[in-house]
């Protein structure tokens, strides 16, 4: 949405959840550097996945400061992938920048994101240059899963890239073309594809609290992954069924063999006791792969919502009309309603 004299309007993403002793640390980094860009007006779009704290209460509180700062309330936590998807629905900007609250990705890293898309990229990475605020279990977890996902994936993941990055109003609006509800949004963001460029840096430590991703969170979310955009664990299983026959028939033919050549003699139960164990386990594994595939379709089946929203937040001091294509947002003093 460009604005007179070719300003044109730049739009911060910003899903929180339990992020209370981050937010003024974060508002007071990152005003001073959007403020700080030329011909570029800007809206910071946050919005709050369910948190527990009093994370909304001090962001209503900011957008009652700042105009320019819009809160989108969920009824409840979505997940950090359907939050980032209803901040990216409803930024309005030419340009559109997700970013997390904890300050690890650097706001003095915008202004360049900014530069390179002025110079024709549609899609500017944030590509970290090492991984030395992460714990040792952390690096060698995430290196293991980019290799694994890239060799498994026909579409490949940038290394090292989160989801800090600016991308072109065009690649919004075909983001917002994907129907799937179990969201992968690393793996959409580069499936869409467009003209791409990179900047390198150094990740921060967090400035206030602490990671919501547990490692159960971060092993359910490589799971999503990997399943969203590769069928190899399911074709897989041919094979090593294929392996498993072979294996079990050329073991046969030896007990034939030999029992032609020596006779019969009484079998131990223990080797067929593991046996057993083994190919349950190995059929209880693939019932599990499968599973996860059968699972996402019956989500999908199901056709709910990605999220929904319990209400919006901005003040603008006077009533105001917003366009967003074909939606027109009604703004009256801190409370949104939107029509067709």
């Amino acid at each position: 949405m460009s604005g007179p004299y070719g300003v044109r309007l730049l739009s911060l993403v910003v899903p929180c959840y339990n992020e209370s002793e981050s937010i003024s640390k974060f508002f007071a980094s990152v005003i001073p550097v959007l403020e700080s860009i030329d011909a570029m007006r800007f809206e910071i779009v946050l919005v709050n996945d369910g948190s527990s704290d009093d994370t909304l209460d001090k962001l209503i509180a900011y957008s009652r400061r700042d105009a320019r700062v819009r809160v989108v309330d969920l009824t409840r936590n979505f997940g950090k992938e359907a939050a980032l998807t209803a901040g990216l629905d409803e930024a309005l900007g030419d340009a559109v920048i997700p970013m997390d609250a904890d300050l690890q990705d650097p706001p003095s890293l915008i202004p360049e994101l900014v530069m390179r898309w002025r110079e024709g990229a549609e899609v500017v990475l944030a590509q970290r240059a090492s991984r030395v605020c992460d714990s040792w279990l952390k690096r060698v977890t995430a290196g293991a899963y980019y290799r694994i996902h890239n060799k498994m994936s026909d579409q490949k993941l940038p290394v090292n890239v989160g989801d800090f990055r600016l991308m072109d109003r065009v690649v919004i609006n075909a983001l917002k073309q994907m129907p799937e509800r179990r969201r992968f949004m690393k793996g959409l963001f580069a499936w869409v594809g467009y003209k791409t460029a990179i900047v390198r840096y150094e990740r921060e430590s967090r400035s206030a609290g602490h990671s919501k991703f547990s490692g159960w969170r971060l092993w359910n979310l490589a799971l999503e992954g990997i399943t969203s955009f590769s069928t190899i664990p399911l074709r897989s299983w041919t094979y090593i069924g294929i392996l498993i026959a072979l294996g079990a028939f050329c073991y046969g033919t030896f007990i034939v063999a030999r029992t032609l050549i020596l006779g019969i003699d009484v079998p131990g139960y223990a080797s067929l006791l593991s046996v057993l164990l083994f190919l349950g386990g190995i059929q209880l594994i693939g019932l599990g792969v499968v599973g996860e595939y059968v699972g996402r379709i019956y989500d999908e089946a199901k056709g709910r919502p990605i999220y929904l929203v319990r209400r919006r937040y901005q003040d603008t001091g006077q009533d105001k009309l917003i366009a967003s294509g074909r939606r027109v947002i009604r703004i009256d003093r801190g409370h949104v309603s939107s029509g067709r």
